[in-house]
């Protein structure tokens, strides 16, 4: 395993600049989609477990939007060769995650979307 090249406080600092929320490649992205498609009824940050990216309250549907590296899809092979367990660990979190608050909305009455980000440039709608 090869030693990171920035401090502890070098890479905290680093990792603290990744937001969770307002990216542009993929919530961007769908919130373009809504507006080109007058799309309405959504609302942004819903109070709700997993903290949907997109929630339709009148339908009880949420949208949310996963990055692919942080959520564990592996459509670009994007895999860390520095601190691989670290990364593998928190994927795998991530993806625990996930299923858990799918099952939770869905036993609450909630439809819930997921789209990964290497999809979301494709969505074409037709209605």
């Amino acid at each position: 395993m090869m030693t990171d090249t920035f401090s502890k406080a070098e890479r905290r600092a680093i990792m603290q600049k990744v937001k969770s929320k307002g990216n542009k490649s993929t919530e961007g992205r769908l919130l373009t989609i809504f507006k080109n498609n007058n799309i309405k009824g959504w609302r942004r940050n819903y109070p709700l477990k997993g903290n949907p990216d997109f929630v339709f309250p009148r339908k009880k549907l949420v949208v949310f939007t996963d990055g692919c590296f942080w959520h564990g899809h592996y459509c670009r092979n994007i895999v860390p060769k520095q601190n691989a367990d670290y990364w593998n660990k928190k994927r795998q979190r991530n993806v625990d995650r996930d299923k858990e608050v799918i099952e939770y909305l869905k036993k609450k009455g909630w439809v819930v979307l997921r789209f990964w980000e290497c999809e979301i440039g494709t969505i074409s709608l037709t209605v």
